[in-house]
């Protein structure tokens, strides 16, 4: 019993790491320009550095993806939101 458990999370772990190599691949060749047009001019070098990330992070990466935005999230921390609480300043 515990080692059809053991097997069957390696195969979903297997599918998940297959699926993110999939679409890092086609993210890295196609996609990259359309969520932040200054990276889709990058180098080999740093499409390599991000491949990792994109691996283990593309379900929130294809979210984006598929969200048709080119313009990148504003950032939302308690600094800035305190600063932006503040009358008469803007970002």
């Amino acid at each position: 019993m515990l080692e059809t458990v053991a097997t069957g999370l390696v195969f979903l772990l297997g599918f998940y790491v297959a699926m993110g190599v999939v679409f890092a691949i086609y993210f890295l060749v196609r996609g990259l320009r359309q969520i932040d047009p200054r990276a889709g001019g990058s180098t080999w070098g740093f499409r390599l550095i991000v491949l990792p990330g994109l691996v283990a992070l593309w379900p929130i990466v294809l979210r984006r993806f598929m969200s048709d935005s080119s313009v990148p999230p504003e950032e939302h921390n308690a600094h800035r939101d305190a600063t932006l609480e503040k009358p008469g300043v803007t970002s």
